[in-house]
């Protein structure tokens, strides 16, 4: 017996040609779906965003407070939209949070809101905005 070789007899006969034929062809049908997941996710996380802001500028109001100027371009504009404005204090820390309700138009749209802080704020900003409007924001209907 030679060194690497096992005992005749002891582990009983080896199986010759036990890979499957289908395995390999398996496996790799498998990574070209999971890179394409991976692929799809990374584009709608990372990709060019259907919602963008501008931000027009703020101005500090007195009694812990802070008008936000912007305007929201969309790839849709026949869809209303909702964006997330906040404030924030010296240290970074967010003192104020609001929600603003940009409806449909026919482009660009210039919005001015107040957002009340509970402390001075220093900076204002728009957060995000979404497609997905909640139904307490959503005007009632006009007839």
């Amino acid at each position: 017996m030679t060194a690497g070789q096992l005992p005749e007899g002891r582990y009983g006969p080896r199986a010759a040609g036990s890979r499957r034929p289908w395995a390999v062809p398996l496996g790799l049908l498998f990574a070209v779906l999971a890179g394409l997941a991976i692929a799809v996710i990374g584009y709608r996380n990372l990709g060019s965003t259907p919602i963008r802001t501008e931000t027009l500028g703020f101005t500090l109001l007195t009694g812990n407070a802070v008008q936000l100027r912007l305007t929201v371009i969309r790839d849709d504009p026949a869809r209303p939209a909702v964006c997330i404005v906040r404030a924030r204090s010296r240290d970074g820390e967010e003192t104020g949070r609001k929600e603003l309700y940009v409806p449909r138009a026919a482009g660009p749209v210039a919005l001015a809101t107040v957002v009340h802080t509970s402390r001075p704020p220093v900076i204002a900003e728009v957060y995000g905005c979404s497609f997905q409007v909640p139904g307490y924001l959503t005007p009632p209907p006009k007839y």
